[in-house]
């Protein structure tokens, strides 16, 4: 662990507010891995010493786990289902298994290897997996526990595991391997049986060739003792496990894909490469008794049967009082390349062909029975596709889809953005669901899902909780996450805003080429229900919630933002200051006059919006409704740079926005521009940077790569479509300490100051490049060719200083205010931190028609890199949330005709008290947070968050009823810090950031969750509250719930006596090591588990270790002997039957002649 050094711990006091630090400074500090360390408390506070705030939190207060994750599981390989317990395991190609049961059923487990799930195999009503994944090794999981675990491993060495069969009621598993050879394993140890099936040995000795891996394995339905055996080449086996010797062997020519039984065990089909279904029959074992070509033309004149694709799985399920369902994948014709993927079901006479939007990974059919010799009785098939699951109810002849209870759609586009709010007005989520319920598609199955295994409660948490995602094609969706499930409740489409896309002869196809509404940016304010976006064509879009549909106009503002000088060198030494906010007046003569209407001028393009907002009456329908569309427009040439920080005030009526260029201030009640206006004017006369105007640039033909970020096609490779995003990244290397993250998602990034957000420079557009490669010189040095130092004396020469953070809040505007009032604090990229004052009329009544006045308050704060939050505590230390609108309707009226008044909660302390009242604001950075003193500007702690990398997100947050400071860094830390003395709780590596996908999606919020993306198509929620993670095993649901095992069907004396095997197969006796004898060593090598007796023996020692294995091992044998009863019972009953049949027979025959029969 790195040791504490008092090295720069009064690093940045300097620089802080004007006020300054008094010279008794003491200084604390603590640390962690990875993080820097040193809190400072100063003298000269405004009031209340630091001793008189009591923080409740403690370090005991925080540990990190992981909770739900939510989502389709990312790229699947393989399915399973138990038919008893009703639970769907789905395995992937990353290593992780996600198992389903009813809605809030769910449940992520992952491989240590990470290495590809080949097939899953459920112990049918036992509790238990079998996954075979790529690296040649099985593993058997143990479900009867809330978070499953590995109990046994065996890993093969010399052979490739191909396919696995686990028989009903079985523990001895057959396994295929790419050599042809057929190994059985014991499920109770796990270790190899000594009988071995050979390929040379099932094959016919005349064939020359090899008959391929083993891709089938299947016991009879008729008989147990024989085992079929399918190979690549077209070549399948029936071996009698008893005699050891091939009962018959069928060969085809072409290569075999799939083989089902009949549930009779006389016939089997096998899929074939040709697109060709064979049928055999055990009695004639030469040929197929029936070869179709399912979607073949038909041969005329004797010609041989046309040749389709693949067919890559089929199943022959049999019904009691219908015809039996056929259903494969694949075997589409040659001819129609465009057909989509289908899934075909023929049931007697009819084929229905089943479109699918992606590839076909797998498909199984939910049957009644787990008993392969009774009829089947299939009633679903689950179809699960490369991006999506859908379940088919067979029992419908139109066969409709059952709706999926699981939020499986988050990826229908690629998620651009999240935003997480826990503990949320109750109102929200009913709200939200009722006006989405009404946009829900209609036509699913009308009966119940069939996945409905395990159990759920809600839990003690039970608060609600909502995630919103935004999308790349301009959707956003709502999601009721209370309770650690995942429903989604209301889905939003911005691009409904603008006029359709035309990629020739307009300018807007120059900017952004393939999805120009991709999401950016979301601030929702859940109390007045105020909604805003940040879009990456540099537009933000102003909703307000209603629940009557209108149809109206959407008023659009254009907004002009340009930075016309740039930054020579700083001035460290001074601590700049205005001397008066009088002196700022005269800039604001022309605020209003910076957004003009859309106009060329000449040949260059000037004051043009990247899209077009409708200008005809929109149909609104319930829900949210644009109210204002604000859009930057071109410049001078040069299209406008993406917004990079958003927030809005319901209470105010304003929205301010800003970019690497400047500032903008709405005010969206009279839709009106209050303020545009460069960054660096904002600093006015006493600007801490020495700057000079711009050279003039060279006109340049703009096309769309140069303008759009590349960076979703990393984020999302499966994808073929090249998506384009606007995360503003801030991933870099720093040569100081050798930091580097992976080139594969960063490959160039321009030259920048301290704190600077890595905006492309004199590229416009604010976008950075992403996996692209260097191929000049020039770029090549350009690439990380400084050092991110967050020192002020050590800024680059950069050309524009990017606004970062921005936050309405009740607050001083300037030093030594009697009186808190409006205020927007501004952040920026080099850390500076700008209060700017804003004057609303003092009656509501005027506030529709008075105007707001915007004007900077003449200070600013310090910090260390580019800042990131803010928040407001008051003089006990409790949050002081910002003032919101309470929500009313828009759209509707009262009983007197009249719209409904504003109601404004005000949380801040009233202008009426005390001068002794003072608020502390806490400003955190990419490197490290202060809390100041307001209105004496005087800094009170500062803690350096980080010396060798930097934060991407931190979030002030509510926790057992006080709040604390979440950061999560670059490196992969997650740490914590006390709110008001930054006394660091928590400091854990937890999640190294691989990808860019992480840091663009990764937040938090209060009672201590967060979240983030964990592949495209999943969210992960984590948690780093105890309180949470000591409650986690109630929330979470049972996979394994006690049902009985339904009894297999009576099949009838004579049909019993004449129709099948006469005696039971004992595979214990025949796989066993007393006659099978050991498996060679240098076959497989067994792993202990961590979920079983093996990983209690590590665990535990001496007396209380052989008393807990006693204990296991007392309930496995008292389960066991259980299970003898009933079957004991079972036989009983069997023979008292099979006697009173017998005695009624003898009755029945007793006096008849031998003539009579």
């Amino acid at each position: 662990m790195k040791k504490f050094n008092f090295r720069k711990v009064l690093d940045g006091l300097t620089a802080s507010s004007p006020g300054g630090i008094s010279s008794g400074s003491s200084g604390s500090g603590g640390g962690g891995s990875g993080a820097g360390s040193g809190s400072v408390q100063s003298g000269g506070t405004a009031g209340t010493p630091r001793e008189e705030i009591q923080e409740t939190l403690t370090s005991d207060y925080f540990q990190i786990c992981k909770t739900v994750r939510h989502g389709f599981p990312y790229l699947p390989t393989a399915l399973a289902f138990d038919t008893v317990q009703k639970i769907l395991a789905i395995g992937t190609r990353t290593g992780a298994i996600r198992i389903l049961g009813r809605p809030g059923v769910d449940c992520y487990c992952q491989h240590e290897s990470g290495a590809a799930v080949l097939q899953l195999q459920f112990l049918i009503n036992e509790g238990a997996l079998v996954s075979a994944s790529a690296d040649d090794t099985l593993h058997l999981w143990n479900l009867r526990q809330k978070r499953p675990a590995i109990l046994h491993s065996l890993k093969f060495n010399r052979e490739r595991i191909t396919y696995c069969h686990l028989p009903f009621q079985s523990k001895w598993l057959y396994v295929g391997t790419e050599r042809g050879n057929t190994h059985i394993v014991n499920i109770e140890s796990f270790v190899l049986s000594g009988y071995v099936i050979m390929w040379n040995k099932a094959i016919e000795l005349s064939t020359k060739t090899h008959p391929g891996p083993v891709v089938h394995l299947s016991d009879s339905p008729k008989d147990e003792g024989k085992l079929l055996i399918g190979y690549e080449n077209g070549t399948v086996v029936l071996w009698d496990l008893k005699s050891k010797r091939a009962d018959l062997r069928v060969y085809y020519d072409e290569a075999i894909h799939s083989v089902c039984w009949h549930h009779e065990g006389k016939q089997f089909m096998c899929s074939h490469s040709d697109g060709s279904l064979t049928l055999w029959n055990l009695r004639s074992p030469t040929r197929p008794f029936q070869t179709t070509v399912p979607h073949g033309k038909i041969p005329r004149d004797g010609k041989k049967l046309e040749t389709c694709k693949p067919i890559l799985k089929a199943e022959y399920k049999t019904c009691k009082n219908s015809e039996p369902f056929i259903i494969f994948s694949g075997g589409l014709s040659y001819d129609k390349p465009c057909r989509r993927p289908s899934l075909t079901i023929m049931h007697g006479k009819a084929i229905t062909v089943l479109e699918m939007d992606h590839p076909i990974v797998d498909f199984l059919t939910l049957c009644e029975t787990p008993y392969p010799n009774e009829f089947q009785e299939p009633y679903a098939v689950v179809v699960m596709l490369e991006k999506d699951l859908i379940v088919v109810d067979l029992t419908q002849s139109n066969f409709p889809i059952f709706e999926n209870p699981y939020p499986m759609d988050i990826h229908d586009s690629p998620v651009t953005c999240t935003e997480y709010f826990a503990n949320c007005p109750p109102h929200s989520i009913p709200v939200l669901y009722t006006v989405g319920a009404k946009h829900k598609k209609q036509g699913y199955s009308n009966k119940e899902w069939p996945i409905s295994g395990g159990a759920w409660n809600l839990g003690a948490h039970t608060y609600p909780e909502i995630i919103i995602t935004g999308h790349a094609d301009g959707s956003i969706k709502f999601w009721d996450a209370s309770a650690i499930t995942l429903q989604m409740l209301y889905k939003l489409k911005t691009s409904k805003v603008f006029e359709k896309q035309k990629l020739e002869g307009k300018p807007t196809a120059e900017i952004v080429e393939e999805d120009p509404f991709a999401i950016q940016m979301m601030y929702w304010c859940p109390e007045s229900r105020i909604f805003c976006v940040a879009g990456v064509s540099a537009y933000v879009i102003v909703y307000k919630f209603s629940k009557h549909e209108i149809n109206t106009e959407i008023v659009a503002l254009e907004v002009r933002l340009q930075n016309e000088e740039d930054i020579i060198t700083p001035e460290p030494e001074i601590t700049p200051t205005f001397s008066d906010a009088s002196s700022q007046l005269p800039l604001l003569q022309n605020l209003s006059g910076s957004t003009s209407t859309v106009a060329s001028e000449g040949m260059m393009k000037d004051r043009i919006p990247c899209l077009s907002v409708k200008t005809r009456p929109v149909r609104m329908p319930p829900g949210y409704q644009a109210e204002l569309v604000v859009q930057l427009v071109w410049v001078d040439g040069e299209p406008p740079q993406q917004i990079t920080s958003l927030a809005v005030s319901s209470a105010y009526g304003l929205v301010a926005f800003g970019n690497c260029n400047g500032l903008a201030v709405v005010d969206f009640m009279q839709k009106m521009v209050l303020l545009s206006m460069g960054t660096i004017d904002l600093y006015g006369s006493s600007d801490p940077y020495q700057r000079q105007p711009r050279s003039p640039r060279k006109s340049k033909q703009f096309t769309a790569d140069n303008f759009c970020m590349r960076g979703l096609s990393n984020f999302y490779p499966d994808l073929t479509k090249r998506i384009r995003t606007s995360y503003q990244s801030k991933f870099y290397k720093d040569q100081a300490n050798g930091f580097i993250m992976n080139s594969t998602y960063i490959s160039k990034i321009a030259r920048r100051g301290p704190g600077r957000p890595p905006f492309r420079k004199a590229q416009s557009a604010a976008c950075m490049e992403i996996s692209l490669p260097v191929t000049t010189e020039e770029n090549r040095e350009n690439s990380f060719s400084r050092s991110r130092s967050s020192s002020v004396s050590s800024i680059d020469r950069e050309s524009k200083e990017t606004i970062t953070a921005l936050y309405f809040m009740e607050s001083f505007a300037r030093k030594n205010d009697s009186s808190v009032s409006p205020c927007l604090w501004v952040g920026t990229g080099l850390g500076m931190v700008l209060i700017i004052s804003l004057n609303l009329p003092a009656a509501d009544e005027l506030r529709q028609t008075e105007p707001v006045m915007v004007s900077p308050s003449g200070k600013f704060l310090t910090l260390k890199g580019a800042v990131l939050v803010f928040a407001c505590l008051d003089c006990t230390g409790v949050l002081i949330r910002p003032p919101y609108e309470v929500w009313r309707d828009p759209n509707s009226i009262d009983e007197n005709e009249k719209p409904r008044k504003r109601k404004l909660v005000m949380h801040s302390p009233s202008s009426s008290q005390d001068m002794g009242e003072h608020q502390y604001t806490v400003v955190c950075s990419e490197k490290q947070a202060k809390v100041f003193s307001l209105p004496s500007q005087t800094c009170l702690y500062v803690h350096n968050i980080t010396e060798t990398s930097f934060l991407l997100r931190a979030d002030v947050v509510s926790l057992c009823n006080s709040i604390c400071l979440a950061c999560f860094c670059a490196n992969g830390h997650i740490m914590t810090l006390s709110l008001p003395s930054l006394r660091p709780m928590l400091d854990v590596n937890y999640l190294p950031v691989t990808d860019m996908r992480i840091a663009r999606t990764f937040c938090f919020t209060n009672e201590g969750e967060a979240l983030y993306l964990s592949s495209p198509t999943e969210i992960q929620r984590l948690t780093f509250s105890q309180e949470m993670c000591d409650s986690l095993q109630d929330m979470l649901g049972d996979l394994f719930a006690p049902v009985e095992t339904p009894e297999a069907q009576n099949r009838g004396f004579l049909k019993g006596l004449f129709g099948g095997s006469g005696q039971a197969f004992d595979r214990e006796e025949l796989f066993g090591e007393a006659t099978a004898g050991k498996a060679s060593r240098s076959l497989a090598q067994h792993i202990p588990g961590s979920g079983g007796i093996e990983g209690m023996k590590g665990a535990a020692g001496g007396v209380v270790g052989d008393l807990a294995r006693a204990r296991v091992a007392l309930e496995e044998r008292g389960q066991r002997l259980g299970e003898l009863d009933e079957k004991t019972a079972n036989m009983m009953a069997s023979a008292e039957a099979f006697s009173k049949q017998a005695h009624e027979l003898m009755l029945k025959y007793k006096d008849k002649k031998w003539y009579q029969f």
